[in-house]
Order: C-alpha cells, then sequence, then structure tokens
C-alpha cells in the first residue's frame, strides 16, 4: 500500500493536513491507531469529562513521578480515536496571543510570526458569534472549522465577566481577536449543539475523495533508507507491514508519540538510542527535549443559591440532560459549560497576559466527580509560560512499551510566585460586588489557606495538567543544535520526513493548544505542497497601554 503522502495520526493537525493534500489532488493515506468517534460521550459537549477517561478513547498516559508535585504521577491524556484529541477535549478554542508567535519567529521560526500566521486562522475558521458581539474582522467565517459560543444564560456564567470588570480587568469582546487581555466570552468548537472536532471539520469530507484513506493500525517506526523516509512500519492484529510514502511520511501524532516514533527510528539523542539498542541514524539532540504543558489548579467556592449546573447532577437531572441533547441538540449538554473566560496579566511589568482562567458554574472535577458541598463554582487557574521543561523519553525499543512522559513541573521558582499570584487574583474577582448573592464560602484552597506556604501546599497536592503538552520536536533554524524541524517543519537530517503537530511549537501558546496545532497542520500544508505562504496581515494586536506600571 502506498501514497504520495502518509500521515501518522488522524488528530488535529493530521486531519488538516489530509484535507489540504488531497483537496490538491496529491494521494494521502493517514494512519490512526484509534477507532471511532461515533457515540455521545464524544458528541455531546456536556459529556466532555467522559471520553477523556475511556480506554477506548484516550491513549491512558500517566506521567513519571513529579518530584516538585509530592510525586503524584499525573494523568495525561491524548486521543486514541479519530479526530485525535479535538474528539475528547474541552472544544476550548484559543488562538493564542499574537506575541506568542512573535516570540517563534524570533527563536528562529522564521515565517511563523503572528501576522504570518494570522492568515491562515482566518482560513481554517468558520466563526460564528451568537450576536455576543466580537472582532469580526480579524476572524475567519468560511473555513472547515465551526467555532461558536455558548447562551451564557448561566448567571453565574455572566456574574464572572460583570466581577472581573468591578475587579478592574477589561471586558473583551473577543479575546480570538485583536486584544486578548480581559474577561469575557469563550469561544468553542461546537456547531448545532454537537462537537466540532477536526475529524468532521477535516477528514470526513477529505475521505470522501478518492485519493484520501484511512488505515487502522498501530505505527512502530518510519523507515529509512539512505538517508530518506520511505514509509511507516504498522501493526495491525499479529501482522507487521509497511506503507510505503512516494514522496514524504508526516508525522503528526501528538507531543507525546512523535518524538517516541523519531527516536524509535533512530533519530534522537544518539546516548539515549544507543542506551536503548537503537541504531542511530541522526543525531538530534532535542528530540524529546523541551516538554512544556500548562498547569492549573480548581479555586472552588459554594453558592449561595441553587444556580449552579449541580441541580442536572442527580441521575434523573443528567438523564434529563442526555434525553434532551439526543432529541434537540439544545440545553446544558449543548455546550461545554466553558462560556466565560479571563486573560489577565499576573502584575505589572508583564507584557501581556500570563495567567488563563477558564470559569465553570459547577464545582466539579476533570473526572466528573462533584464537590460534597453541591451547589458551587469554580474557576481554573495556572500560568500560561512556566520556564520548566521536561522530556520524553523510550522506556525500552519495544513501540508496544508506553514512553517515559516527565514534565518536570513546578521546577522554577517563578512557578510558585505566578501560581500564588494566580490563586490570589481569582479570589479578588470572586470578592466582588457581582459574586454576593451567590458566593457562600470557599471550597478550595479554603479560607485557611492564605500563608505563601499553606498555598504552596495547597499545589502542591491539587495542581492538575491542563491537558495541554508540546514542544518535544522543536522547530527553529538549522544551525539550531536543539532544533528538530525547520520552519517548513521538515526534519532536520533526513530527507523525505516532517513532523506537524504540537510537538513543533518552540514555546506553549497562551491558552489551550488545539487551535495552534490545527493552525501548524494548515500551514504545514502549504509548505509540503510548495506553495507560496499567505499574505502576511500587519495589524497590530493590542497590548496595554501602561502594562510596566499596572496589572490591570
Amino acid at each position: 500500500m502506498n501514497a504520495d503522502y502518509v500521515i501518522v495520526g488522524a488528530g488535529s493537525a493530521g486531519c488538516a493536513m489530509a484535507a489540504r493534500l488531497s483537496e490538491a489532488g496529491r494521494s494521502v493515506i493517514v494512519i490512526e491507531h484509534g477507532g471511532s468517534d461515533a457515540g455521545p460521550f464524544i458528541q455531546m459537549p456536556g459529556a466532555l469529562s467522559f471520553p477523556m477517561n475511556m480506554k477506548r478513547y484516550d491513549w491512558g498516559y500517566r506521567t513519571e513521578p513529579e518530584p516538585h508535585l509530592g510525586n503524584r504521577r499525573l494523568a495525561c491524556p491524548r486521543g486514541k480515536v479519530i479526530g485525535g484529541s479535538s474528539s475528547i477535549n474541552g472544544m476550548i478554542y484559543v488562538r493564542g496571543h499574537a506575541k506568542d508567535f512573535d516570540h517563534w519567529r524570533d527563536q528562529g521560526a522564521a515565517g511563523w510570526g503572528f501576522a504570518d500566521v494570522l492568515p491562515y486562522y482566518q482560513r481554517l475558521e468558520n466563526w460564528h458569534d451568537g450576536g455576543h458581539g466580537g472582532d469580526r474582522d480579524w476572524r475567519g467565517t468560511d473555513g472547515p472549522l465551526r467555532v461558536t459560543r455558548g447562551a451564557r444564560d448561566n448567571p453565574l456564567t455572566r456574574a464572572f465577566v460583570d466581577a472581573g470588570e468591578q475587579a478592574g480587568y477589561s471586558v473583551t469582546g473577543d479575546y480570538n481577536g485583536q486584544r486578548q487581555e480581559g474577561v469575557g466570552p469563550f469561544d468553542m468548537t461546537v456547531w448545532r449543539g454537537a462537537r466540532w472536532s477536526a475529524a468532521k471539520a477535516y477528514l470526513r469530507p477529505a475521505l470522501k475523495r478518492k485519493n484520501c484513506n484511512l488505515v487502522k493500525g498501530f505505527a512502530r517506526k518510519v523507515v529509512i533508507e539512505n538517508g530518506c523516509a520511505i514509509g511507516v512500519e504498522i501493526a495491525k492484529g499479529n501482522q507487521i507491514s509497511t506503507i510505503r510514502a512516494d514522496v514524504e511520511v508526516i508525522l503528526a501524532a501528538s507531543a507525546i508519540n512523535s518524538p517516541k516514533l523519531l527516536m524509535l527510528s533512530g533519530i534522537g539523542p544518539a546516548k539515549h538510542l544507543r542506551e536503548n539498542g537503537i541504531d542511530v541514524v541522526v543525531n538530534r539532540p532535542g528530540v524529546g527535549q523541551n516538554l512544556q504543558d500548562h498547569l492549573e489548579v480548581y479555586v472552588q467556592a459554594a453558592a449561595r443559591q441553587k444556580v449552579s449546573l449541580y441541580k442536572y447532577w442527580s441521575l434523573l437531572g443528567k438523564a434529563y440532560v442526555g434525553a434532551r441533547w439526543l432529541l434537540t441538540k439544545t440545553g446544558p449538554g449543548a455546550s461545554n459549560q466553558f462560556e466565560s473566560a479571563g486573560f489577565i496579566r499576573s502584575r505589572a511589568g508583564v507584557t501581556y497576559p500570563d495567567l488563563q482562567i477558564h470559569f465553570l458554574p459547577i464545582a466539579v472535577r476533570y473526572d466528573g466527580q462533584a464537590s460534597a458541598e453541591g451547589h458551587g463554582f469554580q474557576a481554573h487557574v495556572g500560568p500560561m509560560r512556566s520556564p520548566s521543561r521536561g522530556e520524553i523519553t523510550l522506556r525500552s525499543a519495544n513501540p508496544e512499551d508506553d514512553p517515559r512522559i516527565f514534565f518536570n513541573y513546578m521546577s522554577h521558582d517563578a512557578d510558585w510566585t505566578d501560581f500564588r499570584q494566580g490563586i490570589r487574583l481569582v479570589r479578588d474577582i470572586f470578592a466582588q460586588e457581582a459574586f454576593k448573592p451567590y458566593y457562600k464560602h470557599e471550597i478550595q484552597p479554603g479560607d485557611a489557606a492564605q500563608s505563601d506556604e499553606m498555598i504552596d501546599e495547597f499545589i502542591r497536592q491539587h495542581a492538575e495538567s491542563a491537558y495541554h503538552p508540546c514542544g518535544t520536536c522543536k522547530m527553529g533554524s538549522r544551525d539550531d543544535p536543539m532544533a528538530v524541524v525547520d520552519p517548513e517543519t521538515r526534519v532536520i537530517g533526513v530527507d523525505g520526513l516532517r513532523v506537524a503537530d504540537s510537538s513543533i511549537f518552540p514555546r506553549i501558546t497562551n491558552g489551550n493548544l488545539n487551535a495552534p496545532s490545527i493552525l501548524v497542520g494548515e500551514k504545514a500544508s502549504d509548505h509540503i505542497l510548495g506553495k507560496p505562504a499567505l499574505a502576511p496581515d500587519n495589524r497590530a494586536p493590542w497590548v496595554h497601554p501602561d502594562w510596566r506600571t499596572k496589572q490591570r
């Protein structure tokens, strides 16, 4: 079996590339280990806690013990399903801040500044503001990815934005437009009450073409001959075979599996490969390094009134939500319930937001466990640009073995300073007049946790991943010894091989990573096809005019 291009991974970037390459008339085979994305648990936005906790849809990865978090092993879900993590994520759509991409450019990823990527964001989006306002000129309205906003009917959701404004933060009508900084409505990849994954946006239309095919199988390694990638070795049942690429192999297997596949193929840190008995094809010391993520804690409050989503938490309530969604695609099940957001700066002197707040009108964990207090609400808060770096390494040369995932969370003093500040700033928002009718008391960290030491202990015990791993196949200039791919996503030192997914991010972007992952697939497609890049859009994003002296 062969095609012009063999893509490993039917996730956010892989689906986008399959669509764009096949649309251009090239033959494409997409290899995906996971199965179908059909079924209500994936498709119902309100059921988002289910698929990321189901072995059927998730690789089930866990980190190594994290020494700065009490040696806890944290969950690291990755989608093992058509659509990849876009089929099991929280459906939150955040482009990232303009300065994130300018940083990429300045660190060696030429052609990836904000002016360069903005036209690709506009190309991929089909944005519907739902009457909530926004920067329509900055958005795309005829792309494949549907982006909408929730109804924001819950009074707690509106109270968060009102309280943020009362606390002195600006209201931004569109954090994905000219101005990210402030509080305002969240965007989500939901359309007509159902999840709109990369599979729906890109892969399903592509598979209707004769030149695009999906192959179910477990990718074992890239086959390399004379310094050139010629195919991918896959296991299907008990059979091992090679799918040949006539032009290129493209890895889009995630920030966890793309570096793993490179190392299994002999591309990576030479010493580590030899220790695992793998012949070195190319010594690229950056493979698996530079691992980054967003870590967060939940500041939870008990509610004075019975207005939270907890009213649906009984068996009867869940049955009502599920039945209404199945019949009409409306009601609480039609939203991810992340409908209000905050992007704020932790202190004066920070150029652009370094804290993200997800507000949720219920006190609940990602695993679906509601607070014992009953009615409540919470804000997820965490730093956007942690200086901590981890790594992905092989456990052995056996492709069946999970890789070692070590984030090295909270290994810098700045992490602790920023986290404490984030918690205190959320408390300040919750203390505003808009929350007075609803706020009863703090559930966690708890009113007693005021000192740095007590807040640090809360973080150590309760911080969780926001599930945004990236950076392990860093994009940079060809003379950067730690770069893995060049700015056209070509693996340095190997012909016919590219990586295009969140692993190539030089540094993590502000917010959730699904949007920039799809962006990578979109822009990489033009590089692969040898097409000229879209014309840059040089409009300047908003930056607080007094950022040097004011925090808000």
